[in-house]
């Protein structure tokens, strides 16, 4: 049987993901990266992008990501601020979000509120240059 690594996707609510895998392709700040097992020790922030982790149980999935990934021989965490399977990613509630944080920028009364939304807006709108980018 081949060599598998530990993964786990875990995001501020839960465990996404987990289980045993044979590679993964990671969406670094400094470009995609893949994992094998037998890795070197490493941490990287990841940029929103797209996940690809093929399972040894024969599964696929790819996952819209942002936040951190922590690579090592056995084991690959990805701690995900943002999560969404690709399948599930939803263009119009998007763009619905992008126009409300549009607003919400404009409406800030104070820096630490605009500071946020636009921050949110950045997020959303990176989101939606990834996916629209695949098709």
């Amino acid at each position: 049987m081949a060599e598998t690594l530990k993964f786990e996707l875990v995001s501020p609510e839960e465990l996404l993901l987990s289980g045993d895998a044979f590679e993964a392709t990671v969406p670094g700040v400094e470009g995609e990266f893949g994992v094998l097992p037998r890795h070197a020790p490493f941490v990287s922030a990841l940029r929103t992008g797209i996940l690809t982790v093929k399972m040894a149980d024969g599964s696929t999935h790819e996952i819209l990501v942002r936040g951190l990934a922590q690579a090592g021989p056995d084991a690959l965490t990805v701690l995900a601020e943002v999560a969404v399977r690709v399948g599930d990613y939803n263009a119009e509630q998007v763009a619905s979000d992008i126009r409300d944080t549009e607003e919400d920028v404009r409406d800030a009364t104070d820096e630490t509120t605009r500071v946020r939304a636009a921050t949110r807006l950045k997020h959303l709108k990176d989101m939606q240059d990834v996916m629209q980018a695949r098709h």
